[in-house]
């Protein structure tokens, strides 16, 4: 079986210090959702909390309609994978991934055949006469994730699964978590800091920071209308470049250049934040009012970053383009830029909002 998870204004404190103030969530049925943000921002307590393994201090966690909170964690039917893999090391692979079931006094036939079906689907079941330390990392989370679905739980937690890994094994495995999640049909929980496997990974994410919930939506929509500037620079890269809004000519100025600006929820002039991100800024063959010096550039294969000087404000912007042979544009050149309107956002100038109107966000 797998349930929805609903948690209503959820506390969390330690000692005096409350590190999470009611904080409301609903995570829908078979979904792979994330609790993505910095370091320390909340999101391991708040999975810690929905296992049994923190208190609650205020609020109520349910599954389904079954209110967890006074339920010990071994009767809640969570499967858990952490980091550090936490496999037992004087155990062999099948013994590893049968040890849940033999505490849950399943027959020998029955431990026998889960073990099997799950060896196979993990693509482990030529190593499950092994003990662990003749596996590689990826393998060790293998048995992990086998070890963890094995016993059929309502929902899978998983707290920064592929931060063990190296760069090429992290693709792999959050491609591997990403297919048996939705082959096994169980409602995950993921957490990690790591902005661009969440992307790769969820349904829908949660943005976090300083115990507070900044986001929630699916990776598209957060990368594309970040409700706010703490969201718009933490999930991928944006330039921020201040601006000035004039409401009776429905324009922002930034500097000489002009931007059409008819979808924002302004009614009089404000000073406010461009977020354009490194793809959004083309060069342009025509001379244009946002002009820039070429400072540096580097080739990272598909793509060239250039690092621009913007002449009215000296402020230094990223740009990325798909690289090419050919190209030759030597430091210090002046260029001429254009923006993709469609796809910059505007924020408050101190950052807490995005102000453009809400089917402009959809």
């Amino acid at each position: 079986m797998s349930v929805n998870i609903t948690i209503k204004d959820a506390v969390k404190k330690f000692g005096d210090t409350t590190v999470i103030s009611n904080l409301s969530l609903d995570i829908y049925d078979k979904e792979l959702f994330t609790l993505l943000g910095p370091s320390g921002c909340g999101k391991t307590t708040l999975l810690r909390m929905i296992a049994g393994f923190n208190s609650i201090e205020g609020g109520d966690f349910y599954f389904n309609d079954k209110r967890i909170n006074d339920i010990d964690v071994s009767v809640r039917n969570i499967g858990m994978v952490f980091q550090n893999y936490a496999i037992f090391p004087h155990l062999t692979v099948r013994q590893n991934v049968e040890f849940g079931l033999h505490n849950r006094k399943y027959s020998k036939e029955e431990i026998a055949k889960e073990a099997d079906k799950f060896l196979k689907l993990m693509q482990i079941y030529e190593f499950r006469d092994r003990k662990p330390e003749l596996l590689s990392g990826g393998q060790q989370q293998r048995v992990a994730l086998a070890r963890a679905l094995v016993i059929k739980p309502d929902v899978l937690l998983m707290d920064e699964p592929l931060s063990n890994l190296d760069a090429k094994l992290r693709i792999e495995m959050r491609q591997v978590i990403r297919e048996i999640q939705k082959e096994v049909g169980i409602t995950t929980v993921y957490v990690t800091h790591d902005q661009e496997e969440a992307m790769a990974i969820s349904d829908r994410i949660a943005v976090m920071n300083g115990g507070v919930i900044q986001q929630v939506g699916e990776p598209k929509q957060i990368y594309h209308r970040p409700k706010n500037q703490f969201v718009a620079t933490f999930i991928g890269r944006t330039n921020l470049l201040p601006a000035t809004y004039k409401h009776a000519e429905k324009t922002i100025y930034l500097g000489d250049y002009q931007i059409p600006a008819n979808n924002l929820v302004l009614e009089d002039d404000a000073k406010v934040i461009l977020s354009i991100r490194p793809e959004n800024f083309f060069h342009s063959e025509q001379e244009t009012n946002l002009k820039g010096i070429l400072r540096d550039s580097f080739f990272l294969g598909l793509n060239s970053h250039q690092i621009i000087e913007i002449k009215h404000s000296q402020q230094m912007v990223e740009v990325i383009h798909e690289s090419s042979l050919e190209e030759s544009l030597p430091l210090g050149e002046e260029v001429s830029l254009t923006v993709n309107y469609a796809k910059l956002n505007v924020f408050s100038e101190d950052g807490s909002r995005n102000l453009l109107k809400e089917e402009s966000q959809s």
